[in-house]
C-alpha cells in the first residue's frame, strides 16, 4: 500500500472521520464503520485532505483538462484539490455548479473554466446510489457536454448496491469511465487492524470480525 494511502486512512481516524461502532446507513444497513470528510472544516484540514486527492488523481487520471466538483461537498474539494494538484506540477482548470442558475453578473449554474471541447475529471465525496453522479453528468452535458475522463472519490466501501455489483461498478459499465478512490475498504480493514491511533487501537480483533462479517453480506470485489 503506497505512503499515501496510509496517511490517509491515518488522517481520517485522527480526525474523527472515520469511526467504527454500529451506523445505521441510508439503505437501513447496520454498518460497523462510518466515514464523514465533512469533518474537516478548517483550513488545515480542508487543505490536507486536497492533498490526498491530488496525490490520488495523479496515480489515476493523466488526461483531464479541468476538475469538476458538484455542489455543494464538491466545491471545497475541487478548489483545495486542484490548488494541491498544481504543487505536483499539475496545473490544472476547475470548475463548480450552482443548483440554481443565475441570469445575472456570472449567468449560468456553472462557474469557473469554460466546459466546452474539454476534458474534465468530477470529485466527489462518496458514490451510493449513483444518483448524484448521474445528475452531475445531466449538469456536464447542457453546459459545453464535455468528455468525461472519469471520477475520483475519497473511500470506496466496495458494497453491494440493489444488485449484486456495487454502485460505482453499475457505473463504470454504463458509462465507460474510470472511477477510482483515496482508499477502500479493504485497504482500511487491513491497515487499521490492530493499530494504534492516538494511543489506542480502534479496530481491534472483535471489530475486525465485524467488518469481515459485513463484507461477506454486502461486500463485492
Amino acid at each position: 500500500m503506497k505512503e499515501y494511502k496510509k496517511e490517509f486512512i491515518e488522517f481520517l481516524a485522527e480526525n474523527n472521520a472515520l469511526k467504527f461502532g454500529e451506523f445505521t446507513l441510508k439503505s437501513g444497513r447496520k454498518s460497523p464503520y462510518f466515514i464523514n470528510t465533512g469533518m474537516f472544516k478548517d483550513g488545515k484540514g480542508v487543505s490536507k485532505l486536497g492533498e490526498f486527492y491530488a496525490k490520488a488523481i495523479k496515480d489515476n487520471f493523466s488526461d483531464f483538462d479541468v476538475l469538476f466538483g458538484p455542489a455543494y461537498k464538491g466545491i471545497p474539494l475541487c478548489v483545495s484539490t486542484v490548488m494541491k494538484l498544481n504543487e505536483l506540477e499539475l496545473n490544472k482548470g476547475y470548475a463548480f455548479n450552482r443548483k440554481e442558475a443565475k441570469d445575472h453578473g456570472e449567468k449560468g449554474n456553472v462557474i469557473g473554466e469554460t466546459l466546452e471541447g474539454k476534458k474534465v475529471l468530477i470529485i466527489d465525496d462518496v458514490i451510493t446510489a449513483g444518483t448524484a453522479v448521474k445528475e452531475t453528468i445531466e449538469v456536464l452535458k447542457e453546459n459545453g457536454n464535455p468528455k468525461i475522463s472519469g471520477i475520483i472519490i475519497s473511500v470506496n466501501r466496495k458494497e453491494k448496491g440493489s444488485g449484486e455489483k456495487s454502485a460505482i461498478q453499475e457505473l463504470e459499465e454504463s458509462l465507460s469511465i474510470k472511477i477510482a478512490c483515496i482508499v477502500d475498504f479493504d485497504e482500511i480493514a487491513e491497515y487499521l487492524h490492530n493499530r494504534k491511533i492516538n494511543g489506542k487501537v480502534i479496530l481491534d480483533d472483535t471489530m475486525h470480525e465485524k467488518m469481515m462479517e459485513y463484507k461477506k453480506e454486502y461486500g463485492v470485489k
